[in-house]
């Protein structure tokens, strides 16, 4: 699929009316989980696509080309407003959060399966091991409030268990830094992934910086300031990967493309025919948006689309599927790893006075203390030991205990 070469329709016929913007929700008892993370995905490329767009309109001085950002600006609020309005009035703050952490967990496995360059891959498997715990804590946090199993709600497809548990995820943040990725010599793959991944993350940083004030009591609130705060790390380290060199008009075509390619692999991948509809509409509203880009940065750099994109055929559809032995893997190899600067480190291999160990003794001098940590124990007080979905023992044999939360291994040497 070539979405240059495909036919378009005029820009003006994607203006929509109330009604399209507002679709019918999904059912969140039949929806395939995997329909509620492609929202979850989409909804968070439409928040990235904006404030992008945004951004550029406030560092241009041409009022022409601040029109036409303002024109595409308003269809993509459109296409963000539709996505908003799937998810049904039903579905809770905290059910709707392990979408977003399943979303994560596959989303990040299969990217890092593709990728080509081995330091994104690394960077993909770090964050991977996070929020597969963020998955894990939410989980026993929703079974504690509400009685509801998580592992229906992902139906089964992604395992809820300790990963690199939460309290090891904080960092000296300029240790989340990490060396730009060089898209005029980068693989198609790779300027999908991380453009992808950046959106991701951010939507997931934006939706918990919002509810956790909205959450039902105060331990709620705690896991979800403290596991906001390690989204912010992750928007950093991916965002890190962002060629800097790009131009605003570059990264818009960039952007574009990212778009249309997603819904088109959405309307490859969805089950349910009246959302994969909604994802091959929004598909084709997208090849107009990508024609504009395209057309402004021909008209104003004199650069071809093919520049910034390479090949402009779209590789393999973006597949949310499982990917339990996957996570396995990379837990077994990488869960006492940490990040240094643009690189990691086994946490064995540092020294006493390293970045990481100070700030882990200001953020986390009590462990009592730590929401990630405290949830836990508290499942574990009320019903004797805490809640897993697990299709064999977890590969860490430190991380077996169902009787007691471990808070050392990732932070701790020695501890695996």
């Amino acid at each position: 699929m070539n979405p240059f070469e495909q036919k378009h329709r005029n820009i003006d016929e994607l203006i929509m009316d109330w009604d399209k913007m507002y679709p019918k929700p999904y059912d969140k008892n039949e929806v395939d989980p995997y329909t509620k993370t492609r929202v979850i995905l989409m909804n968070g490329t439409e928040f990235e696509a904006n404030w992008f767009l945004h951004q550029f309109s406030r560092n241009c001085e041409n009022d022409d080309l601040r029109r036409e950002l303002a024109l595409l600006r308003r269809l993509e609020q459109q296409q963000q407003k539709l996505l908003s309005a799937l998810k049904p009035i039903d579905e809770s703050i905290l059910e709707h959060t392990i979408g977003y952490e399943q979303l994560a967990v596959d989303l990040t496995a299969h990217l890092a399966q593709r990728e080509p360059d081995q330091y994104v891959k690394k960077a993909l498997d770090f964050a991977l091991l996070e929020d597969f715990d963020h998955l894990y804590r939410y989980a026993d946090l929703l079974e504690m409030d509400a009685g509801i199993k998580a592992e229906k709600l992902v139906g089964k497809y992604t395992e809820i268990m300790p990963g690199r548990p939460t309290i090891s995820h904080h960092r000296y943040p300029k240790d989340d830094v990490k060396d730009a990725v060089n898209f005029r010599r980068a693989d198609l793959q790779t300027k999908l992934a991380v453009n992808i991944i950046t959106a991701a993350e951010q939507q997931t940083m934006n939706y918990y910086m919002n509810v956790c004030g909205f959450y039902c009591n105060d331990i709620g609130r705690r896991l979800y300031q403290e596991i906001g705060m390690i989204e912010e790390q992750h928007v950093t380290h991916y965002g890190c990967l962002l060629d800097p060199s790009a131009t605003w008009l570059e990264n818009l075509v960039l952007h574009q493309y990212t778009e249309a390619y997603l819904y088109w692999s959405c309307a490859k991948t969805e089950p349910d025919n009246r959302i994969r509809r909604i994802w091959e509409d929004l598909f084709e509203q997208e090849k107009v948006h990508l024609a504009l880009a395209s057309h402004l940065l021909e008209k104003m750099e004199n650069k071809d689309a093919a520049s910034v994109i390479g090949a402009k055929e779209f590789p393999a559809p973006l597949t949310l599927t499982s990917n339990i032995g996957y996570v396995r893997d990379v837990l077994k190899g990488t869960v006492q790893h940490t990040a240094v600067r643009e690189s990691y480190a086994h946490v064995d291999d540092l020294r006493p006075n390293s970045d990481f160990f100070r700030y882990q003794r200001i953020v986390n001098n009590d462990t009592c203390n730590v929401a990630s940590h405290k949830v836990i124990e508290m499942y574990i007080d009320k019903n004797g030991k805490d809640y897993r979905f697990e299709t064999a023992p977890n590969p860490i044999p430190a991380l077996r205990d169902r009787n007691d939360d471990n808070t050392s291994v990732g932070r701790v040497p020695g501890s695996v």
